[in-house]
């Protein structure tokens, strides 16, 4: 009884070195997530509606993807292989940006990194949720989200370093970026393959998206979660608000650490509270915190007030992220895993599409407040209609 409490309890080998994995690779992609729009705006020139169309084309690649291999995960139930592929892929992508003389190399370079998400996305959660007892669920996909966090930490900060220590030599970034995102793939020789058994009766229409076999509780939740998705565009546009409200260039990335770092601090203990408490009530209170934290974005006029934002943005992603996913888990068989969180996925990012196009011409037409807080109004109907839902 007393192991039940340990921290380490439902933490096995594969749940641990996936979050490592996962540290490494988004120790690479979030030396450049701050990084690249801020390229693009100040060294290509690009203006806002390209930076929002080359986020929401990217991040919709990987959510139409992860419903893709998804499914064939589920079919082949090989999930280290997708999982070997998908970051090898996204290691691929980091010397395109060493070309970037365009913002049309910045898009094909997101395109591939994410390609490789859209891969491994699946099967790498199927893979955690195989490895995680149901009642340490939320715990296990929390731990993963921190240690996932912890290199989203690290890297905007050497991003920043680098930065001031090679005068603003973005190609030296995107250069030191490969190591980290290397690590990772070559990590992921040491995940052990966890099979399950698929019914006689399953196997013949699986090219086909498994719909007749998901229920409907899991069909409602993705409806509530994908109009809250219509509003929650890249978080590239909180940078450049925080720029445009007068931050410099680091302060604004250091900003964005600090949503990191409240995220790393919250992730676990907001996957155990959704054990003990349930996914809706954790999940309706971080939309409610997003609404909250855009309309401020929208609205404030001092830097001061960007540093608690940022910090209060870290409570929404930690109260969302790793507890959605553990919610579709919860609502699917086994075998049919891998699928349901590829079309949880697919339907967000298609939404995160709609989101960062939407965000980047309400900006460039109407000012920030307009996009912002249209962000805020729709996380406000999605935490309504979650509180109404049983």
């Amino acid at each position: 009884m007393k192991n039940r409490f340990s921290f380490l309890a439902g933490l096995s080998r594969n749940v641990i070195v996936l979050g490592l994995v996962s540290l490494f690779q988004d120790l690479s992609s979030e030396m450049l997530y701050p990084v690249v729009p801020l390229f693009l705006a100040t060294v290509l020139g690009a203006p806002m509606t390209v930076i929002g169309l080359i986020e929401g084309f990217a991040e919709c690649t990987a959510a139409i993807l992860k419903a893709v291999f998804g499914r064939l995960s589920d079919r082949f139930q090989r999930r280290r292989a997708f999982i070997s592929l998908g970051y090898g892929l996204s290691a691929m992508s980091r010397p395109l940006l060493l070309l970037a003389n365009s913002w049309e190399f910045v898009l094909a370079s997101r395109l591939m990194d994410r390609l490789g998400k859209g891969v491994r996305t699946g099967p790498r959660d199927a893979l955690l949720a195989a490895a995680a007892p149901a009642e340490y669920r939320g715990k296990v996909f929390g731990f993963h989200r921190a240690l996932d966090t912890i290199g989203a930490v690290i890297g905007p900060l050497l991003a920043i370093w680098l930065l001031a220590a090679t005068n603003n030599d973005y190609p030296f970034v995107f250069l030191i970026a490969v190591i980290p995102t290397a690590c990772a793939f070559l990590l992921t020789f040491l995940v052990k393959e966890v099979k399950t058994e698929i019914a006689a009766n399953q196997a013949t229409a699986y090219w086909l998206l498994v719909t007749d076999h998901l229920p409907s509780v899991y069909w409602k939740f993705l409806a509530i979660n994908t109009i809250f998705f219509i509003g929650n565009s890249s978080d590239v546009f909180l940078i450049l608000r925080a720029r445009e409200i007068g931050l410099s260039a680091p302060s604004a990335i250091f900003a964005y650490v600090v949503y990191n770092l409240a995220y790393v601090l919250l992730a676990t203990p907001a996957g155990i509270l959704s054990d003990r408490l349930g996914r809706r009530r954790v999940m309706q209170t971080g939309f409610l915190i997003f609404a909250f934290v855009y309309a401020g974005f929208a609205i404030i006029k001092s830097p001061l007030l960007i540093w608690p934002l940022f910090a209060l943005y870290g409570f929404y992603a930690a109260m969302t992220e790793g507890v959605g996913k553990a919610a579709v888990v919860d609502f699917v068989a086994p075998e049919h895993r891998s699928s349901a969180i590829g079309i949880f996925y697919m339907l967000t990012g298609v939404a995160a599409l709609i989101a960062s196009t939407l965000a980047g011409w309400l900006w460039k037409e109407s000012g920030a407040a307009t996009a912002l807080g249209f962000s805020a109004a729709t996380a406000t109907l999605a935490a309504l209609l979650l509180w109404r839902w049983r």
